[in-house]
């Protein structure tokens, strides 16, 4: 009887309404070319500034996050707008609860922040694609970030979305948006494509006027600001302490000979990737380069100035903490590099009087111990109700309209094999990674391929020996979907304990457990010691990837209220390799991130 292989594939992946403090005065925000400096209500102003992530951060802590950040002496914050984020579903927006970007930058001006805006329609921030949406690749042949018809008519209709509910919000219209950066470091791309831009320009030009302020921002090197400016849009540039400022400066000044000198991304630490060390930028070059900055007049966004939980980067794995060793912890911590920070700019404004507010209550909540569900393959009526599509050929999560998480590939092989057989994908067709079973036994090895593309799963056959393999059942597993209705805690057939594992277990499979109330719900770390791979659900929200024998990152953020105080809250667990004996997991009060 020929055997039955399986493959489990992840993928790395109105009108406005009118508020009360958003009242029209006669406000303007403007660059004085002569002077090499921005003009607020007509008077010189330098901004001091820090980049937050609303997407990365609870809605529930967005307003503590501000007041830090305010209490630092920051006059302004910098702020990303992923497009996935609010349009996952192409049409279908999303502009409620950790989504509501207008609530955002209302508390942002209730707290007395300016706002540097970055719309995109690419962010790059190691987000998902740069923010883009999987659903452009239904497109096979659209070019990304070009004058490509098919990708501009999406960025079009996206922005003229996005755009309007913005302008309310422009500083000069009464709120507090100061600049608009159009694209992100798009000298960094290999298109170079001036017409897209300026057909970006004239959309942004459109629908936010022709007062807002509109800028580039890019690396710090001649092509990149070359392929990454336009006229009529200032030219900015980042760099970090690994960087001279006159020499990165004079670069900016050969593109923008006159207004005011700018570092949109001056970078106080770094993201992780995993298998590498925890990076950490000193604090003292970092404080001691800001004064410099200042010194010159020079406007800073620091980046990141809060970091919040990440995705994995296209091309190379990026671990879940954006920590990234910024001033405001991953849970939104002063650090002291914060406080340093705060002595440089006492030196050049006044610093709001007051204490700053503390660090948010931790608890370790201990040891849970939990219980296999099943293996992927004994789980399919749940994770995949619709069941499978019938193919001849592997077809991509693009084609399946699977934008995010988890396929499984089913085909029967050809043959009986005597003996060991290379499974290969000759043409680089594995994107990025698989797992490998037959008859439902895993064979503990992975296909790994990376190549320069967004689409995701098998893109090319899979050849066994001479033989390829054809015939293939793909399920979409819709994990988080079953898991946010309450599955498997809610599954009446896993009410009763099963047995605990007393070896290691191999392969794909879910577990579950709960942490029991105890009155309390505040910020915890999640360990999972000896665990392998995988990713974490608590009460149905997806806190992202572990892989502890890779590092750095040991622990998983949980913020305090994703957690319930009189409700036992439920953990579900997805080990892709092995999981251990012992099966338990461990609440911590105290991250670990720089492990390896």
């Amino acid at each position: 009887m020929a055997a039955s292989v399986s493959l489990f594939s992840p993928v790395s992946l109105v009108c406005l309404f009118v508020i009360g403090n958003l009242v029209s005065a006669e406000k303007s925000f403007s660059i004085d070319y002569k002077n090499n400096c921005f003009l607020k209500d007509g008077k010189p102003f330098q901004y001091i500034s820090g980049s937050i992530h609303y997407s990365r951060i609870p809605q529930y802590y967005w307003k503590d996050r501000l007041v830090k950040m305010y209490m630092t002496g920051l006059n302004a914050i910098q702020v990303y707008v992923p497009w996935n984020f609010h349009e996952t579903v192409q049409g279908v927006y999303n502009f409620t609860g950790d989504h509501d970007l207008e609530h955002f930058l209302d508390l942002a001006n209730q707290t007395g922040l300016l706002v540097i805006l970055r719309p995109g329609p690419y962010i790059c921030a190691e987000w998902e694609m740069g923010g883009l949406p999987a659903w452009l690749l239904n497109k096979p042949n659209i070019v990304l970030r070009t004058a490509d018809t098919d990708y501009l008519q999406a960025v079009s209709s996206w922005l003229a979305v996005l755009l309007p509910k913005m302008r309310p919000w422009l500083y000069i219209n009464g709120g507090n948006i100061i600049s608009v950066q159009v694209e992100n470091e798009y000298g960094s791309y290999f298109a170079c494509d001036y017409n897209y831009m300026r057909h970006l320009q004239t959309l942004f030009r459109f629908f936010l006027g022709e007062d807002t302020i509109l800028f580039t921002t890019d690396g710090n090197t001649d092509k990149e600001m070359a392929c990454g400016s336009l006229q009529g849009l200032y030219a900015t540039i980042d760099f970090g302490t690994a960087n001279n400022i006159t020499d990165a400066f004079t670069r900016q000044r050969r593109f923008e000979p006159q207004g005011p000198l700018v570092n949109s991304e001056f970078y106080t630490g770094w993201l992780d990737y995993w298998g590498d060390q925890h990076a950490v930028v000193d604090a003292q070059k970092v404080s001691r380069m800001l004064a410099e900055m200042l010194t010159m007049g020079a406007n800073v966004n620091m980046y990141m100035f809060e970091g919040g939980a990440d995705h994995d980067n296209r091309y190379r794995s990026v671990v879940t903490s954006y920590d990234y060793d910024a001033p405001l912890s991953e849970a939104g911590d002063p650090t002291e590099k914060l406080l340093a920070i705060r002595d440089v700019i006492k030196q050049f404004r006044e610093v709001p009087s007051g204490p700053m507010p503390p660090a948010t209550p931790k608890f370790a909540y201990g040891l849970v111990t939990l219980r296999k569900v099943g293996n992927i393959s004994s789980l399919l009526k749940t994770l995949s109700p619709l069941g499978p599509v019938q193919s001849q050929y592997p077809l991509t999560f693009e084609e399946m309209k699977q934008y995010y998480g988890y396929m499984l590939y089913q085909t029967t092989l050809p043959r009986d094999l005597s003996e060991p057989t290379p499974l290969i994908s000759p043409l680089n067709g594995v994107h990025d990674r698989a797992y490998v079973s037959v008859n439902g036994v895993s064979l503990n090895n992975e296909l790994l391929l990376f190549g320069q593309s967004d689409f995701q799963g098998l893109l090319s056959n899979l050849i066994l020996g001479k033989d390829t393999l054809t015939d293939w059942k793909i399920y979409c597993l819709d994990i988080d979907g079953a898991i946010a209705s309450g599955w498997p805690h809610s599954d009446s057939r896993q009410s009763s304990q099963a047995p605990l594992e007393k070896e290691p277990t191999v392969g794909s499979a879910f577990y579950m457990g709960t942490l029991q109330p105890n009155g309390l719900a505040q910020d915890t770390f999640l360990k999972l010691n000896e665990w392998t791979k995988g990713q974490v659900w608590i009460n149905g929200m997806n806190l992202g990837r572990y892989w502890p024998s890779r590092g750095p990152q040991q622990t998983l953020y949980i913020p305090g209220p994703l957690l319930s105080t009189t409700l036992p809250n439920n953990i579900t667990v997805l080990e892709l390799e092995g999981a251990p004996a012992h099966l338990r997991v461990i609440f911590m009060n105290r991250p670990q991130l720089n492990i390896t």
